[in-house]
């Protein structure tokens, strides 16, 4: 049974690698839709779980692939990656960057309108970028996204009017930024830059997010019910500037915590497509044309919180990291649906010279940072860490808590490491929570050690190895390191594409050898949808794209 999953896994790499190579930058074409899964009159409704409740879908805030699916569904901003990954216009026709690269100007298409049917223009664009610089707001992603904006770090102490940028009418918005950044595009192309309305926001405050009557948007859908822990619904935008390509009537998120609640719904008919897969069920989906394998672009990792004795000595990070079998876990655990990890950075991800591997150009650099065929070794070089820690056999190392939710294979995972650090005489408890739970938690430092993943915004190695930046919002564990916020900060700002990647390169050295975090897995995405589910498509940045669908 592996070895078919390994296949299948494989050759949908090679499938990806392939389009990628052959794509061109035109708009996906619409498939007119055809039937619907519900009997609703000439409606046509999808019916899709990607997962339970998230913690947010205001732009802002959000930082897990869910939240971002469905927003990417509602709102749209000055770019946005077509089915090729390439990058094409969003609510901006056209772009441009001056010679400097300093200089980025955006043209809006005309008569944009929210979904309320107003007026959507270029200070709509200036007010959304401040807020997400805003100390106030507290954006994970702020830091990471706007850092290479002029007037970012005076922005980031409350003074929202020193962050460069600027609407010269209504239809252009223009960026300054302090340094050139190779991959600014990218950044315009995310979902945490879009638009959102002030006079929403301002009047209806945190919830505006969770109130269909406030979650005003500007792209395919709007938000027509929020139940939390059930179901939110968007229905077609009619003031989207692309309306007419827009082919679902209805999409319907249902928020199912229990993959085998999703499997019973799904084989019932009920949903159209499940994320989260029971995985004592993978064995016998094995060749049925509903179960699919892509690769996606990120790592699954264990987190330590550095602020917390004694995960603040990297000896101890290292023991705890070096007492995993990572072949274990990825075959077995996984059963071959995730590839076990031997750096950070992971496959797909690409380095300088066109063509190429980041993870090919570390293996010729540097070597595989974790032998996975040794574990023993692994495991006796773990215990003498440990002993060096001053924790001999374990002694006198305190209980701690591992934080997770019940999806997937993370229970699984999770008490394999229990296990595996009883190895070392630790007493490791098993902390499962919802997962907006879990993100919270993280995020507000409430935790010893987590799990945790990430799966890349862009293509570009900076996307994952940033995170570990000492001022990046999504540095759960508040890893600190000089050395390795230098390397970041000069890949960030030099305009030498070899440099960048050889300063990250070096960056991912520093992170491996101070045990910033754990890598066990690179991950791999699998789901079931039904075969007459046609026009949609998987992203390897882990989004489905529904809107130009149909059911026939």
């Amino acid at each position: 049974m592996r070895k078919k999953i390994t296949t299948l896994v494989a050759a949908a790499v090679s499938a990806t690698l392939l389009l990628s190579a052959c794509g061109s930058s035109t708009t996906p074409e619409a498939t007119a839709p055809a039937g619907s899964s519900e009997s609703t009159g000439t409606e046509n409704v999808l019916n899709v779980q990607r997962g339970p409740s998230p913690e947010t879908i205001d732009p802002a805030l959000n930082s897990a692939s869910d939240g971002a699916n469905m927003i990417l569904h509602a709102f749209e901003g000055l770019l946005k990656f077509d089915q090729n990954n390439d990058i094409v216009g969003g609510l901006a026709e056209s772009w441009e960057q001056s010679e400097d690269g300093l200089t980025w100007t955006f043209h809006l298409r005309p008569d944009l309108k929210w979904s309320d049917g107003s007026a959507l223009t270029a200070n709509d664009f200036v007010y959304s970028w401040k807020r997400v610089a805003d100390p106030n707001t507290a954006a994970p992603y702020g830091y990471d996204l706007l850092n290479v904006v002029a007037g970012y770090e005076e922005a980031s102490k409350g003074d929202i009017d020193a962050l460069q940028v600027e609407a010269t009418d209504d239809n252009t918005f223009v960026v300054h930024l302090s340094n050139p950044c190779v991959y600014f595009d990218k950044i315009a192309a995310f979902t945490v830059m879009v638009p959102v309305q002030q006079a929403t926001i301002e009047a209806a405050g945190d919830s505006w997010a969770t109130d269909p009557a406030t979650y005003i948007t500007d792209g395919p859908y709007y938000m027509t019910e929020f139940t939390d822990g059930s179901q939110i619904v968007f229905e077609k935008n009619p003031y989207y500037w692309d309306a007419e390509n827009i082919t679902f009537d209805k999409i319907v998120w249902h928020l199912i915590e229990d993959s085998n609640t999703s499997y019973t719904a799904y084989n019932q008919g009920e949903l159209d497509m499940i994320k989260d897969v029971p995985t004592e069920e993978i064995p016998t989906l094995d060749g049925n044309e509903e179960f699919h394998v892509e690769p996606l672009m990120g790592t699954y990792y264990v987190t330590f919180n550095t602020q917390k004795e004694p995960f603040n000595d990297a000896k101890v990070r290292e023991a705890l990291s070096l007492a995993i079998d990572r072949k274990y876990v990825a075959d077995t655990i996984m059963q071959g649906t995730y590839s076990p990890a031997t750096n950070f950075v992971g496959a797909g991800v690409s380095d300088a010279a066109e063509g190429s591997s980041f993870v090919d150009v570390t293996k010729e650099k540097y070597g595989d940072h974790f032998d996975i065929e040794n574990y023993d070794a692994n495991l006796e070089k773990a215990k003498e860490l440990l002993a060096e820690a001053g924790y001999p056999n374990g002694e006198g190392f305190p209980a701690f808590d591992y934080l997770t939710n019940d999806a997937g294979y993370h229970k699984a995972v999770a008490e394999y490491l229990q296990s595996a650090w009883a190895e070392l005489g630790l007493t490791m408890n098993v902390n499962i929570q919802e997962w907006k739970t879990v993100t919270a938690d993280r995020r507000s430092g409430n935790f010893d050690v987590a799990r945790n993943g990430w799966v890349y915004d862009w293509d570009d190695p900076s996307n994952m190895i940033n995170l570990l930046e000492t001022t990046n919002g999504n540095n759960d564990g508040k890893y600190s390191s000089a050395e390795f916020d230098k390397l970041v900060d000069e890949a960030r700002s030099t305009t030498d594409i070899d440099k960048h990647y050889d300063l990250l390169h070096q960056a991912e050295q520093v992170l491996l050898k101070d045990a910033a975090m754990a890598p066990i897995a690179y991950y791999n995405e699998f789901w079931l949808q039904k075969p007459n589910l046609k026009g949609t498509w998987h992203s390897p940045y882990g989004y489905w794209y529904f809107m130009y669908g149909s059911l026939e």
